[in-house]
């Protein structure tokens, strides 16, 4: 085969791959693409909301490196960041098992449990932005009945079903993009520096591994969780005086 031959060849099976995203993707694939959606410069706005932490801020219920990063344990363990991750299960199962009816139902449910007005505008906003950004790059991973704007979770697990991603893998990616979201959020309030925002992510490393199988197997029945100061913290954001965020 001479040189022209091969060079005709690779220029087709590039064309091929640009021109047919739903073609298979590889392990090391997927996992690009993950670290691709869940990364905090992804398009989701994730940027602009703070899920209350600002509240306890402004109120000095929160402090420092240790207080933020045990505020972060809690949210994760029994708050949004363990609903969250059963939601993001529970449409990567309905995508991957090919329910319609159950991926609507997952859709309706995570919008119905936003515990507070702003919460349910950030999970919505999340999810329509990310379903855009997705729909631009990886038009193939949106599954055709998911509504336009469905909550962040349920987008984030059918769109990681829809490219084959282990759930697993996409609840690590998803719950470490959101730690990661919300340390940048801690920060940017001077609760630490970017060295101990390091630390933080670093320590919820073993946890979020924890939580990423549980989730996965987890039900519906397994949803729920006691983070009420986070909640009414999220409540009472949009008394604030000043706000650098929407939530």
């Amino acid at each position: 085969m001479d040189m022209s031959t091969t060079t005709a060849i690779t220029i087709m099976v590039m064309r091929m791959t640009i021109e047919s995203p739903g073609l298979p993707l590889t392990e090391a694939a997927r996992a690009g693409v993950l670290f691709a959606w869940f990364s905090p410069a992804f398009p989701t706005g994730g940027f602009a909301y703070s899920q209350g932490l600002e509240t306890v801020v402004a109120e000095g219920r929160v402090r420092g490196e240790r207080g933020l990063a045990g505020w972060l344990e809690d949210i994760l363990q029994h708050g949004s960041g363990w609903s969250d991750a059963v939601l993001l299960s529970l449409a990567h199962r309905a995508v991957t098992t090919a329910d319609e009816t159950a991926l609507l139902y997952t859709a309706g449910l995570a919008a119905a449990l936003a515990p507070s007005r702003e919460r349910l505008a950030e999970t919505l906003g999340q999810g329509e932005a990310f379903l855009t950004a997705v729909r631009t790059g990886w038009s193939h991973a949106v599954p055709a009945a998911l509504p336009p704007r469905a909550a962040y979770p349920v987008a984030a697990g059918a769109a990681s079903g829809g490219i084959g991603a282990p759930a697993a893998s996409a609840l690590i990616a998803y719950l470490t993009g959101a730690a990661a979201n919300l340390i940048a959020v801690g920060v940017r309030l001077g609760l630490c520096g970017q060295s101990g925002g390091v630390r933080i992510l670093s320590s919820l490393g073993p946890l979020i591994a924890d939580l990423a199988p549980r989730a996965r197997d987890a039900g519906e029945d397994d949803l729920g969780g006691c983070a009420l100061g986070c909640d009414i913290a999220g409540m009472r954001h949009e008394t604030l005086h000043t706000r650098l965020f929407l939530t």
